[in-house]
């Protein structure tokens, strides 16, 4: 099997983002985004993934706020993922998983159908409300970065947070775990599938 390696540098005005990425790896991570609660989340992102992920931003305009970058490294990272994968012949295409943290269930399903999309649902009974800001980042930042993440690489990403945690972190470590095992499933070669996984013959 061909080696499903890439990497790809997208420079703005506002940030300067690098992404290298081994579909077929080991869990790896060497991530630098300067927003230290994403770096975390994609560590594990990449832990569960069995992905190598190295992120270098260079130049961010962090001192504004954390947006561009956010929303940027999202837009590379679809964008690493959908050059690897190539025409996508072989691969699983679907992947789902559940992943609890305390009382909080993720619930990620993904297609790699060459139509991005972002579901996501917050169950938040009783008094909890949303998760609170941690360290300047809040579940609206990740919204918009699996927002960026699903379009660029053209994958229906639907997440379900069942009994969401004021604690952000509660809430969102079960998500990119989740993420990672889903997308790992999804992009798993079945040695059964000869070409590309659609009646259409094609994913764009």
């Amino acid at each position: 099997m061909e080696k499903r390696i890439a990497d790809i540098t997208r420079g703005t005005k506002e940030t300067n983002i690098t992404v290298k990425l081994n579909i077929d790896g080991s869990g790896e991570s060497k991530i630098s985004s300067g927003i230290g609660f994403l770096d975390h989340m994609l560590e594990l992102f990449a832990f569960w993934g069995h992905f190598d992920l190295e992120v270098i931003t260079k130049e961010a305009d962090l001192n504004v706020d954390i947006h561009h970058t956010n929303e940027d490294l999202g837009i590379v990272l679809g964008q690493v993922f959908k050059k690897a994968l190539g025409d996508k012949s072989g691969i699983n295409r679907l992947g789902s998983m559940s992943v609890p943290m305390e009382d909080v269930t993720a619930n990620v399903a993904v297609d790699i159908s060459g139509r991005g999309s972002l579901k996501l649902n917050l169950d938040s009974p009783g008094q909890l409300g949303k998760p609170q800001v941690q360290d300047g980042y809040d579940i609206k930042y990740a919204e918009h970065f699996f927002e960026a993440f699903a379009k660029q690489l053209g994958m229906n990403l639907n997440i379900k947070i069942d009994n969401v945690n004021a604690d952000l972190h509660a809430t969102l470590e079960p998500v990119f775990k989740a993420l990672g095992k889903a997308l790992d499933i999804a992009t798993q070669i079945d040695p059964r599938r000869k070409g590309i996984p659609s009646t259409k013959g094609i994913i764009d």
